[in-house]
């Protein structure tokens, strides 16, 4: 029996281009790692500091941003996330007082999410035992050249695919 990702036995009408055994296996390959690694990542942070990895996402660009705030739209972009999605999101967030959301001064219009004082003290608290996972999880299991082919490999993808968007 075929699987969904080889090449199938007979070909049919209008048959994909499948992947062959190579290209499946790395296709597997980061599928599994990638959920196995995120899930692992998420737990430690949940356990160790009551965050999603979501939580932590948001929270780290705010924290990056000037003023330590952030247009919603441009919120969305950096998680990669819908915006109806996100606000929920921040909602969560507000009701925990780690962001806040104010009327952006510049037009009026736009939203601003804001770091608050409560979030920046649960990134910096739950920060180390994230870098420690991501460090025993990743970074160690990977020789230097392996990261950089990782980094620039996804970079690529993300570049591509975000000019796909546009």
């Amino acid at each position: 029996m075929d699987d969904v990702y080889s090449e199938p036995s007979s070909p049919g009408p209008a048959e994909p281009n499948w992947l062959d055994r190579a290209q499946a296996r790395a296709w597997r390959a980061y599928m599994d790692g990638h959920q196995r690694l995120m899930a692992t990542l998420n737990r430690q942070l949940q356990r160790d500091s009551d965050l999603s990895i979501a939580e932590y996402r948001i929270l780290v660009l705010l924290s990056e941003a000037p003023d330590r705030s952030l247009r919603m739209s441009e919120l969305a972009d950096g998680v990669l996330s819908s915006r109806s999605r996100l606000t929920h999101q921040i909602r969560r967030m507000e009701d925990q007082h780690m962001v806040r959301r104010n009327s952006c001064l510049e037009d009026g219009r736009g939203v601003l999410a804001e770091l608050t004082e409560e979030g920046l003290r649960r990134l910096v608290a739950a920060a180390p035992g994230h870098v420690d996972a991501v460090r025993n999880h990743f970074v160690d299991l990977l020789t230097p050249a392996q990261l950089a082919v990782i980094g620039d490999a996804f970079a690529r993808i993300d570049k591509v695919i975000g000019e796909r968007a546009d």
